[in-house]
This record gives C-alpha cells, structure tokens and sequence, in this order.
C-alpha cells in the first residue's frame, strides 16, 4: 500500500518539476530534460518494487516523460526540434554507458566503498545496455513521426490528447517490445514470465502516458518572450 501511496507522489513530482523545468528554460530546459532523464530512467530500471502483487522496475515515470518531451516540443517547435531532441537523448545515455563502463575499469584504492554500489547499478549486462539503446532509438524516432502524421488528421488545438496518447501508446509498446526482446532473453526466463513482464512493463506506462496528459496541457500554454 505505501508503493501505491508513494508512487502517486512521485509521479506528481516527476511531472511537476518537467514543468518547472520547461518553464524556467523554455526550449534549452526540454533538452535539458531529455538528457537528464535519459540517464535517470536507466539507473532507476536496476531497481525492483512491488505493486499490486507485482515485481516491476523504477524508471516507467521518467521514460514516459522523454515521450512528453518529444511531443512538446513537436507541438511548439516542430518535428525537426523533436527529432534533434531524440539524438541528444541517445548520444547522452551513449556517452554515459561508455564512460561509466570505461570508469569501473579503474583498479580502486584500498578501503574504497564505490566501486561495488556503482557495478551493481552502471555494469550491468551487455544486453541490457543494448536492449536499452536499441529500444531508445526505435521508439523515440518512431513517436516523433507518428506524432506528426497523427497531427494531419487532428490539428486542432483541442485534440492534442489525441496526438499526444496516441503516438506515445504506440511507441512505447514499441519500445518495451524491443527491450524486452533484446534484454530478457525467452529461453531463461520462459514465455509466460516474459509475457508478464511485457504487458505489465506496457500497462505501467499506458497508465503514465494517460495522467501526463493535463500536464502537457499546461505546458502548452507557456509562453516565452525570446520565443516570440
């Protein structure tokens, strides 16, 4: 019950402070945003809770926000914008999958306690990391070009929602496929198990994709005069 309490409090937070970001740094804060919380949700992915009777991992909240990112600014800046977000995105969780492997490789001082916390969370397996980028670079490209075909058939400003949950949905069963597919290998954990740790993962952030939504509302109201 206190996971349930605590996880409604820290996606509130999670989204409120993408809005204060967005708000204090405009355009330069949703970048900002991407490559923050593209290492963020990666480190938080190692960590195991329970909800429902269920084992998931940490890090949906801040990945389904990289989505809200990328329709943001698609929304206000265009796909261009969007796109170029996409690849800072990776190239940020790239740079920091190598230096961090590249780190570990140092021999530690005598009596140094980081070295083994900081295996456990960056020296994670091959595959994992792979599933990770791959899983990254398919989806986000994907959501910022169903976004903008999406937006041909509803333009309006009313029916950002539609634009919004629709390609996010998508892209992010896209994306949770491929990680699933590439980290979570069939034949050790079983078709049943990688089954459920698909549609939970996939359900998690459909959930997530849903209450962003009045989020991105504000945010699309904000207006900036260096902007104009």
């Amino acid at each position: 019950m206190f996971n349930l309490s605590w996880g409604i409090v820290y996606v509130i937070v999670n989204f409120s402070l993408f809005l204060l970001c967005f708000r204090l740094f405009g355009k330069k804060g949703l970048y900002a945003w991407i490559g923050v919380a593209t290492v963020i949700a990666n480190i938080q992915v190692t960590k195991t809770i329970d909800m429902f009777g269920i084992a998931m991992t940490l890090g949906n909240t801040m990945y389904v926000s990289l989505y809200m990112t990328s329709d943001l600014l698609n929304e206000k800046y265009g796909q261009g914008e969007a796109r170029k977000a996409v690849w800072f995105g990776f190239f940020t969780l790239l740079m920091t999958t190598l230096i961090m492997q590249m780190a570990l490789f140092f021999t530690p001082q005598e009596g140094d306690f980081a070295q083994e916390p900081l295996e456990a969370i960056f020296g994670l397996m091959p595959r994992l990391a792979l599933g990770s980028l791959s899983a990254y670079f398919v989806s986000q490209f994907l959501d910022v070009r169903l976004y903008s075909w999406i937006r041909k058939f509803y333009p309006k400003p009313g029916q950002f929602w539609i634009r919004n949950n629709g390609s996010t949905m998508i892209s992010s069963f896209v994306d949770t496929l491929v990680f699933c597919g590439i980290a979570f290998s069939i034949p050790v954990y079983g078709w049943e198990v990688w089954v459920e740790i698909l549609f939970t993962t996939y359900i998690i952030k459909f959930v997530l994709t849903a209450v962003g939504t009045p989020f991105l509302y504000v945010a699309r109201t904000f207006k900036f005069k260096d902007e104009d």
